[in-house]
């Protein structure tokens, strides 16, 4: 591991990001809901609204924001020269992500200062959220190598959010609610098993998380191999 490729790939991200206004509208969104939700009555139970906010943050921000980034190297062609560079797989995946680590960390705080986050500084709360932040991360590396051109990763970003990042809202619509196989599925699903976390003293949900965690990293790894061979 290189420190200087690390803080040069970090640089490179970080005059591209505030370059891009997409990215800063996606960083907003999650603090935008936070106020929205500060001012709804939720009887003194914000658990619902404190990971709406987390999977939103980690939908859109963190996996939202590397699906762009990665697929704007592919389009630009500067991927290529990251892979033929010194930089090793390491460098490149730390320095990929340091950026969206150090937003994802200010824009979620800033979000639950708004709101609370009292569930989750529990210790295996805080364990479960950092796998499930890293699995976020991954996922967005492996989708942004997935997509084909920039234009494209809208197309992936959104189910994602819908999928991953609103799972607690998905089971409260009707569909879900009425449909055991779809339920039951969802529930095996990171962001519930958060709320699993929260509401049981099992350590069975950060396993499942875990499990999540790998294919992520797998999934990332096998798409970074083979841009690696495309180029």
């Amino acid at each position: 591991m290189n420190t200087q490729r690390i803080a040069a790939i970090f640089e490179k991200d970080y005059k591209d990001f505030l370059k891009n206004s997409s990215l800063l509208v996606t960083a907003a969104i999650p603090i935008f809901m936070a106020l929205l939700y500060s001012q709804m009555d939720f009887g003194g139970e914000m658990t619902f609204a404190v990971f709406t906010i987390v999977g939103i943050t980690f939908s859109a921000v963190t996996a939202g924001s590397m699906i762009t980034m990665m697929a704007e190297e592919k389009e630009k062609n500067t991927l290529r020269g990251l892979i033929q560079s010194p930089a090793s797989f390491i460098d490149i995946i730390i320095g990929k992500c340091l950026l969206t680590s150090v937003v994802t960390i200010i824009v979620l705080g800033i979000s639950l200062l708004l709101i609370g986050f009292e569930p989750l500084l529990e210790t295996r709360m805080i364990i479960g959220t950092i796998l499930a932040f890293i699995f976020f991360l991954f996922l967005g590396i492996g989708v942004g190598l997935f997509a084909k051109t920039l234009a494209s990763t809208y197309v992936y970003t959104t189910p994602i959010m819908i999928v991953f990042g609103f799972t607690p809202i998905l089971l409260s619509i009707d569909f879900f609610i009425n449909n055991k196989v779809a339920s039951t599925i969802i529930e095996y699903f990171p962001m519930i098993q958060l709320l699993e976390i929260d509401e049981t003293s099992s350590w069975v949900p950060l396993g499942i998380i875990g499990i999540w965690l790998v294919a992520s990293i797998i999934f990332a790894f096998v798409l970074f191999k083979k841009a690696v061979k495309d180029d």
